[in-house]
């Protein structure tokens, strides 16, 4: 029964991994292919948020079913969890502080412009 729990785990933590891949290649499609900074940026997040988070988590799922780590596949999934703890909690923190930057600079004009809350804020 336990060994059939651990191939479970196993290939939803192989899915996550592949869904991670997914993420990336969306990324840097949005990186590519979106038109200004701001958008851009966003792509990056989901980029580094879905491409690192998943496959961490998906390492974390694996991490019991690998016998030939010893007790260190526990040191395993407990780092890929806590990896992806702060990913979630840094990424999303960065591209905001970048963007918030970036506008208040003027480095990059805002264009298509259809409602600017930080603009309306300066008065």
């Amino acid at each position: 029964m336990i060994e059939l729990v651990k191939t479970i785990l196993f290939f939803i933590g192989m899915g996550l991994v592949g869904l991670g891949a997914v993420f990336d290649l969306i990324g840097a499609l949005g990186l590519l292919r979106f038109p200004n900074f701001f958008v851009r940026l966003h792509a990056a997040t989901i980029g580094a948020i879905g491409g690192a988070v998943y496959p961490l988590i998906g390492v974390a799922l694996m991490a019991p079913s690998l016998e030939s780590f010893g007790q260190y596949r526990w040191y395993l999934m407990g780092g890929a969890i806590i990896t992806a703890l702060f990913i979630v909690l840094a990424a999303p923190t960065g591209s905001h502080a970048l963007a918030r930057a970036t506008h208040r600079a003027k480095v990059v004009p805002v264009e298509p412009k259809v409602v600017d809350h930080l603009e309306e804020d300066r008065g």
